[in-house]
């Protein structure tokens, strides 16, 4: 079994089709079929089921495509760390993050280091959750990810910062000349809802924090995305709770940006599934420096 095997074996996944994946790879088909048989008699039996019309995975396939997964992309990893140690010009990185970091951090981040680091380039996967996160920085997809602290532990985790989740509000709402206020005051409001919503003790963060302040919060809206949920929030649908850089760095402060008292927020790390190198360590350095900073007070309490 060879990690070109592996390879082979990913690319007629992800195309379902020999023909098309011989293609992608710059190989004959009868090339691509030969090296599909040696590894399948390697693992000791089918991982692929030839139809018609394109391909699809056998039992034994399915459980070994996230080995392979991990594979290639620990190999990818391992090149780009081994070339970022050497020092060698150019190369890449592969950065995580959840939704919001991606959209109200990472901006000013890349810019800074596009100008600093021109010939490395950055590769950018978007995440909604921190579950989908851990689980994809798991499988190898990226060198380093930037969220919240990680439920399982990998082997480097560096604190880069806090996220404070703040209250969205048009202009016009009667909580407009307030900068902070409590959850017991917005009993009676509807909210604009957001797939993206963390979890917290087992639940969604609205619904839990708005249990422990005696009420279940009243959805008007469910979105995808948490920019929309801002704009919709902004447009006067509803009370949306959202990250402080999305709300001011990315969707822009067309709206009323209220603190929670007592503040919400979290930590943010950057982390990897091994020590940190190279440009990798540089990143992690340059995204601690640029993190921005909320002017509220820190809570002794996580969101």
């Amino acid at each position: 079994m060879s990690l070109r095997q592996m390879e082979y074996f990913l690319t007629v996944v992800e195309e379902a089709s020999f023909t098309r994946a011989a293609d992608v790879l710059h190989v004959t088909q009868p090339a691509l079929s030969h090296q599909i048989k040696a590894l399948e008699r390697s693992v000791g039996g089918a991982l692929l089921e030839r139809l018609p019309r394109g391909v699809r995975l056998t039992p034994m396939g399915r459980a070994f495509r996230p080995h392979a997964e991990v594979a290639v992309r620990s190999a990818a990893q391992a090149r780009r760390a081994a070339r970022a140690t050497a020092g060698a010009e150019g190369g890449e990185l592969h950065v995580a993050a959840v939704h919001s970091v991606a959209v109200g951090v990472l901006p000013d981040v890349f810019a800074r280091w596009h100008a600093e680091h021109p010939d490395v380039l950055l590769h950018l996967h978007e995440y909604a959750t921190s579950e989908a996160l851990e689980e994809q920085v798991e499988r190898g997809t990226a060198d380093l990810a930037v969220g919240p602290v990680p439920a399982h532990r990998p082997a480097t985790v560096v604190p880069v910062g806090e996220e404070e989740v703040v209250l969205a509000v048009p202009f016009d709402d009667r909580l407009a000349g307030r900068t902070t206020v409590t959850l017991p005051e917005l009993a009676d409001r509807a909210w604009i809802r957001c797939a993206m919503e963390p979890v917290v003790h087992g639940e969604r963060f609205l619904d839990w924090a708005c249990g422990q302040a005696g009420f279940k919060p009243r959805t008007a809206v469910w979105t995808e995305h948490t920019s929309t949920a801002v704009r919709m929030a902004a447009a006067g649908v509803g009370v949306c709770a959202a990250p402080s850089h999305i709300v001011r760095s990315a969707v822009g402060e067309d709206c009323v940006v209220l603190s929670h008292d007592p503040v919400w927020k979290r930590p943010m790390t950057a982390f990897a599934r091994v020590p940190l190198t190279g440009a990798a360590e540089t990143f992690v350095a340059l995204l601690r420096k640029t993190w921005p900073q909320s002017a509220a007070p820190a809570s002794p309490g996580r969101a």
